[in-house]
């Protein structure tokens, strides 16, 4: 099963640089990189609206719900993947597909072991190791590598 879970990882990350190169191919034409993030945020929702109508017997969500939990977590989601969809329009004409994939997993990898570390946003901490940071620093090298070659 556990094949399953990577597989579906290895799937869903190599979505990533395809809607990169699509949306900066839309940014060309809007003339945009904000406008381009609008339009592949609103067809997004459009989408997520569809599947939820059908897949959804009710809308848990209430304005009781909104209250009582942190403000972060109504808007953070949505303000994060703004900055990070709009950051890979303008980022990658100038470094291309597979770096600048690298860079966003690296800093991706970086983020990643301080909210395990510290157990940010209520995840189960994991302590930072030497393993994890010989990861991340090897990542670095491949950046290097990649921007060098």
């Amino acid at each position: 099963m556990i094949i399953l879970f990577i597989v579906s990882g290895l799937l869903a990350g190599m979505v990533l640089p395809v809607q990169t190169a699509i949306n900066t191919r839309l940014s060309t034409y809007t003339k945009s990189p904000f406008l381009a993030s609008w339009v592949s945020f609103m067809v997004g929702t459009t989408v997520l609206l569809v599947v939820c109508l059908f897949t959804q017997k009710s809308w848990p969500i209430s304005s009781e719900m909104i209250a009582s939990n942190p403000w972060y977590i109504w808007i953070g989601g949505g303000t994060l993947g703004v900055i990070f969809l709009t950051a890979n329009i303008l980022l990658l004409p100038r470094l291309g597909s597979a770096l600048l994939v690298m860079i966003t997993v690296c800093g991706q990898m970086i983020m990643a072991i301080i909210i395990d570390n510290f157990g940010l946003f209520q995840v189960p901490m994991h302590e930072i190791n030497l393993e994890r940071l010989l990861g991340v620093i090897l990542m670095f090298g491949g950046i290097y590598l990649m921007q060098r070659f």
